[in-house]
């Protein structure tokens, strides 16, 4: 390695490092600040608090690493163009591809390692603060549920306005909405003014009593009928109890068990459980669709049939029964319709679940390749950026970085929620965010080492503004005038 290679992968690496360390902190602050207020004052060791912070922090890297890539090629390629030392590597016949050749071998190898720790690291993780919130939650079972917020315990999400007691045990303002027995739809609601929450340790039941509220609940009949009518159920009560089994909660992390979570997955083992639910949908709608065929089959009968073999048309066929007898039929028919559209409703909302099921594991290996893409992305962004704008130090880089940093990371999320819920193509949905700026990126490498620079011209905005400023003047110059050409011929 050249001298000049060293110094400027020196210089890039001192930038890198500080400025990742600064925004880790800080993310990691901004990331945890609700998991803190819950941690806080439970009297839980020093070791459980650092096991969780350094369970958390991994899945933060995705998110700093390339904006620290970004805002440090900014900064260190900046610096050399606002310290002239461009200009002596280029009077040395030294371009600006040349110099960035030792920092691109070093960002493709951060890169695999990027894939490498998204692959590895932070599956293993993801399941290790799973199962040690899960471990907390048995010996504090107040700290599930934070204030404010819908929070899923059991079957159930509950929200409270505020806690109190010693470990938070004391509601004020409880609101439930229970899942009904099918697995779908919120048929329950509990409303209470105040509630408490009582557990033993190594116990699996957390006991709730609810005091002073009322209790709404649908209820499905089995008849299409009177499901018309849509019939519920309504009460007020002193006191309710409600016992959750948190039996799903409560694992250890040392038994080792893998929960079904596509965040603790990794490539081969997405691909697997991919491959495995896509299976399973395929099955699903092969059935749904048999059982609906099944539904409304027609049995033929010899009179249904001229003498010549053909089906007789719609009209002799009912004309072959009797009044009573086709009123039966109308009435079956109907029955049939109403019962074959309450089914596929249903079962049209149980595949779309599955689905977004299959699209959550989609995108959760499409982003440990964009994890690794976005380095390679923000680096051919940053570097050529900073040799153009010829700015270094935390001024103009750092609002340049911020801009394009909230554009990627806005798109990114943007797509992978509409990918979620099947409006997209998972595949389209990770990548679009890297779609949108890889012409950003060739764009400015090819203007930086061909020293062609960027003009930006805000004269569209700035002209009209300008005519309007000066025609208001010039009324206002004329005006005057008048005024005082007045007052002269009437003195």
């Amino acid at each position: 390695m050249k001298i000049l290679d060293r110094y400027i992968l020196k210089s890039f690496l001192t930038t890198f490092t500080s400025v990742f360390v600064i925004l880790f902190f800080i993310f990691i602050l901004q990331g945890i600040w609700l998991f803190i207020s819950e941690l806080a004052g439970k009297n839980l060791d020093y070791i459980v608090v650092v096991k969780f912070l350094v369970f958390y922090s991994p899945k933060i890297v995705p998110l700093v690493l390339p904006l620290s890539i970004l805002l440090a090629s900014i900064m260190t390629f900046g610096s050399f163009a606002e310290n002239y030392e461009f200009a002596a590597m280029k009077s040395a016949g030294i371009s600006l591809g040349r110099a960035m050749k030792a920092l691109t071998v070093f960002i493709f190898l951060l890169s695999f390692a990027a894939f490498f720790f998204a692959n590895t690291v932070i599956p293993k993780a993801e399941y290790k603060f799973i199962n040690l919130r899960k471990d907390i939650l048995q010996t504090k079972p107040a700290m599930a549920i934070a204030e404010g917020q819908f929070n899923t315990i059991g079957n159930s999400n509950i929200k409270v306005d505020k806690k109190a007691g010693e470990n938070g045990e004391l509601l004020e303002g409880v609101t439930m909405h229970v899942k009904s027995a099918q697995g779908f739809g919120n048929k329950t609601v509990i409303k209470a003014n105040r509630g408490i929450l009582k557990s033993e340790e190594g116990s699996n039941i957390l006991k709730l009593d609810l005091i002073d509220g009322y209790y709404y609940e649908d209820i499905t009949p089995k008849k299409y009928e009177e499901q018309q009518k849509l019939p519920f159920a309504k009460a007020t009560f002193k006191k309710y109890t409600i016992n959750i089994d948190l039996t799903s909660l409560n694992k250890k992390e040392t038994e080792g068990e893998i929960a079904n979570t596509n965040t603790m997955l990794n490539v081969s083992e997405l691909n697997f459980t991919i491959d495995s639910l896509q299976k399973n949908y395929n099955k699903d709608v092969v059935s749904f669709t048999e059982n609906i065929s099944q539904g409304i089959e027609f049995t033929l009968r010899p009179k249904h049939y001229t003498s010549s073999g053909k089906f007789k048309s719609a009209d002799d066929v009912l004309a072959s029964f009797t009044p009573y007898e086709r009123n039966q039929i109308f009435e079956t028919a109907l029955n049939n319709i109403n019962s074959t559209d309450f089914s596929i409703q249903n079962n049209k909302n149980d595949l779309f679940e599955k689905q977004k099921n299959i699209n959550k594991h989609w995108i959760a290996l499409h982003d440990k390749f964009v994890v690794a893409f976005s380095c390679l992305l923000m680096f051919f962004i940053g570097a050529p950026l900073g040799a153009i704008i010829r700015k270094g130090g935390l001024g103009l880089p750092i609002v340049f970085a911020v801009l394009i940093f909230i554009i990627f990371h806005f798109i990114n999320t943007f797509g992978k929620k509409v990918a979620q819920e099947n409006g997209i193509p998972p595949f389209l949905g990770c990548w679009m965010s890297s779609m949108v700026l890889s012409p950003l990126a060739i764009s400015l490498t090819y203007r930086a080492t061909n020293d062609i620079g960027v003009m930006v011209n805000f004269d569209w905005i700035t002209e009209p503004v300008q005519k309007l400023i000066n025609k208001a003047l010039n009324n206002t110059e004329k005006t005057d005038l008048e005024d005082n050409r007045e007052e002269k011929n009437e003195n």
